[in-house]
C-alpha cells in the first residue's frame, strides 16, 4: 500500500514539475535554425510563424539561417544543441530527403522530435524564359534530343530539390547537369541570370519570379493540380505517379521536456488558426497544416522511406 502511494506522489510530482517546466518556458529568446539561407520556402515559413510565437510566448524567436549541404548543416546544429527548448528547428522535406541520402554522423530520427507541421505546398518546376519548353513534355523532348547539356540548379547534394529532380530525370529517361548551390537564396539569382537553366524549386522561394515572367513555371509537383494554380499542370499528368510535394515544420532535440514539446505544438496550432498567419502562407501558395506531434512524424518518415526507395531504385551514388 505504502509504495502504491509513494508512487502515485512521485507521478503527481512529475506531472507538475512538468506543467511548472512548461508555464516558465520560454524564460529567454529561442533560436531557431533554419538549415538553408534566406529567401527558401522554410525560411519564409519560419519567419511569420517565429514571429507570432514572439508574440505569443513574450520573448524572441530569432531565426538563424545555417545553411549547406541540402540542409545537413543545419541539421546537425540543431540535433546536437541543449535540450532545453531554447533551440528549435524549422525545416523543410529536405529533412526527409537529406536523412535519405547522406551519411549523417547522427541518427536524425533519433536526435530529432518531431513537433508539429507547419504547412505543406507543392515544387514548382521552373525554367529561364530562354529555354524552349513550355511544360514538362517540351522539356523532356528537349532534354533528349540535347543529353547531358541542359543544367539544373538545387539546394544541396542529396537535398529536396535534387532529389526532386533526379526522380523527374530518371522517370522520363533523361540525362542534365546538376549544379548545387547552399541554398534558394542563392541558386535562384543564378537561374535568373541564365548560369542554370532549370530548377524544382520549393513553391513559396519561386512564385515571385514566375508570377513576374522573370521565370516559366512548367508544372506542380503534387500528385493533382495545387487549387492556387489550377491553369498549372501537374508533372505526373506527363509522367504518371511523379510526386515530391514539401511539407514545412519544427522539430526539438532529443531530450526536450515533453511539456515544452507539448506547448510549442499547442502554440503553433493556435497561430496556424489564425486568419492573418493562414492568409500570409496562403498567399504564398501554401496548405496550412498543424496537428499532433505523431501526425507530423509519420509524414516525416514515410517521406524518408520514399526517398529510401527513389535512391535505390534509381541507383543513385549521392557523393
Amino acid at each position: 500500500m505504502k509504495n502504491t502511494v509513494r508512487a502515485a506522489v512521485a507521478i503527481c510530482a512529475a506531472l507538475l514539475a512538468s506543467t511548472a517546466v512548461a508555464q516558465a518556458w520560454p524564460a529567454k529568446s529561442v533560436r531557431v535554425i533554419v538549415p538553408f539561407g534566406p529567401g527558401g520556402g522554410a525560411d519564409l515559413t519560419a519567419r511569420p510563424v517565429s514571429q507570432k510565437l514572439s508574440e505569443a510566448l513574450g520573448q524572441q524567436f530569432v531565426v538563424d539561417n545555417r545553411g549547406g549541404a541540402g540542409g545537413a548543416i543545419g541539421m546537425e546544429l540543431a540535433a546536437k544543441a541543449p535540450p532545453d527548448g531554447y533551440t528549435v528547428m524549422s525545416v523543410s522535406g529536405s529533412f526527409s530527403a537529406t536523412a535519405a541520402t547522406h551519411k549523417l554522423p547522427y541518427d536524425p530520427f533519433d536526435a530529432l522530435i518531431p513537433v508539429v507541421e507547419l504547412g505543406y505546398a507543392p515544387n514548382v518546376l521552373v525554367v529561364h524564359p530562354a529555354l524552349p519548353a513550355k511544360n514538362a513534355g517540351e522539356l523532356i523532348a528537349l532534354a533528349r534530343a540535347n543529353p547531358g547539356k541542359l543544367v539544373f540548379a538545387s539546394t544541396g547534394i542529396g537535398g529536396l530539390t535534387h532529389m526532386a529532380t533526379e526522380l523527374f530525370g530518371n522517370m522520363a529517361g533523361i540525362k542534365m547537369i546538376h549544379v548545387p548551390y547552399k541554398s534558394t537564396g542563392i541558386a535562384m539569382p543564378e537561374l535568373l541570370a541564365g548560369q542554370t537553366q532549370i530548377m524544382v524549386a520549393g513553391m513559396l522561394g519561386a512564385q515571385p519570379f514566375y508570377t513576374s515572367g522573370r521565370l516559366r513555371a512548367l508544372a506542380v509537383t503534387t500528385p493533382k493540380r495545387w487549387p492556387s494554380l489550377p491553369n498549372l499542370p501537374a508533372i505526373s499528368e506527363t509522367l504518371p505517379r511523379y510526386e515530391s510535394g514539401t511539407y514545412y515544420g519544427m522539430f526539438l532535440p532529443k531530450g526536450t521536456p515533453p511539456a515544452i514539446v507539448s506547448r510549442l505544438n499547442t502554440e503553433v496550432n493556435k497561430i496556424l488558426l489564425d486568419g492573418g498567419i493562414k492568409n500570409t502562407l496562403e498567399a504564398q501558395g501554401m496548405a496550412a497544416s498543424g496537428g499532433t506531434p505523431a501526425v507530423f512524424a509519420a509524414r516525416v518518415k514515410k517521406e524518408y522511406d520514399d526517398w529510401v526507395k527513389v535512391v535505390r531504385d534509381a541507383k543513385l551514388k549521392i557523393e
